[in-house]
């Protein structure tokens, strides 16, 4: 048995986007490969869940851009913790 890798964000967390996030195609309401979340946009960890074949945290975050709010799924590779505070 697998021990589960434990999370680097925690629920309520700040966060922000280390790099731009594109639609893979789970938003239904977006393009293919069209811009979701532009790279340094702030967020907030609103879930935690964990991807079982790769056995890593998956984080769903509430995003505040220019086109309102956007919820997205991402990995620990496209979130940098930020200092506390609105978003």
């Amino acid at each position: 048995m697998m021990d589960i890798r434990e999370p680097a964000f925690q629920w309520g967390q700040p966060v922000r986007a280390v790099a731009d996030i594109v639609n893979d195609g789970s938003h239904p309401h977006a393009g293919p490969d069209e811009l979701l979340v532009a790279r340094g946009a702030p967020g907030e960890v609103v879930n935690v869940g964990h991807h079982q074949d790769s056995n890593q945290p998956v984080y769903i975050v509430e995003f505040a851009g220019e086109r309102g709010t956007v919820v997205v799924g991402c990995f620990e590779e496209e979130l940098a913790a930020r200092a506390g505070g609105p978003r």
